[in-house]
This record gives structure tokens, sequence and C-alpha cells, in this order.
């Protein structure tokens, strides 16, 4: 298999090495941007996405599109893909998107299934509202 060469690599090789970085936080291509421009490997907008269409095709990487206002954002998965279980929180203030396990939600999956014949994508479902930062409560 041949390997791509030069500057290029660096590039690929800092916008993935970038993403396995932020671990369960997803990335919007403005701050891979940022990021690459920072490390000295500035990278088109139009060649990130690019990029990240193939780290998405091969499994490394899943898009989020939450909404038709804001842009799609990016989280690295490797291959172990265990974001699908859980639901995302959106913080309409500072626009953090967290990631959210509980078993009470999995609960109204199972009472949505089986009373109502609807399967909840839950990947797909994101609660609108401050996050404990901006509402200046302490979160549990």
């Amino acid at each position: 298999m041949k390997r791509d060469s030069g500057y290029n690599t660096k590039q690929k090789e800092n916008l993935l090495s970038f993403l396995m970085e932020t671990g369960d936080k997803h990335i919007t291509v403005q701050e891979i941007s940022t990021y690459l421009s920072n490390e000295g490997t500035p990278m088109g907008i139009a060649t990130i996405y690019r990029q990240l269409d193939k780290l998405v095709e091969n499994g490394l990487v899943r898009k989020y599109i939450l909404d038709g206002k804001s842009g799609a954002c990016y989280q690295y998965i490797g291959k172990e893909d265990g974001c699908h279980e859980h639901y995302h929180l959106k913080c309409v203030s500072c626009n953090q998107l967290i990631h959210m396990s509980c078993d009470y939600l999995s609960d109204i999956n199972k009472h949505i299934f089986e009373h109502h014949g609807f399967s909840v994508d839950s990947s797909q479902t994101v609660f609108y509202g401050k996050c404990a930062q901006c509402s200046g409560v302490n979160a549990e």
C-alpha cells in the first residue's frame, strides 16, 4: 500500500491525532482548522471535510448533524462504536454537546417501543437547555 508523503501526510496525522485526543467531545470543522493552523499544518476547510468524510466512511469518526442551523460536528470513535447508545445534551448558551448515558432514559426507550411501537435512535436525540456551568448549578 502506497503511503502519502510530505506535508499532506502530516496534516492528516495531526487531524486524526486531534480527533483521538478529544475523546468523546464533539469537534467542529472550525475547531479542527484552528488546531491544524496552530500546529503549523493548516488545511483548507474543503480538505478537512473530505478527510472527515473518509474517516466517517472508514468507521473511525461519527458525524453529527444536530439541527438545520449549526454545522456538523465530529467525534472519534475508532473501531469501538459505543456512542450510539446514549443521548446528547446541547447547551444553548455555550453550544457544548454532552454525551449522556442514563438508565432512566433507557427505560423510556423501552416504554416507547413496547407501548407505542416506536424505536428511538438515541444517537440522533438531543435535549436542548443550559449546562450546569452556564446555569450556575452543580451537577451530580
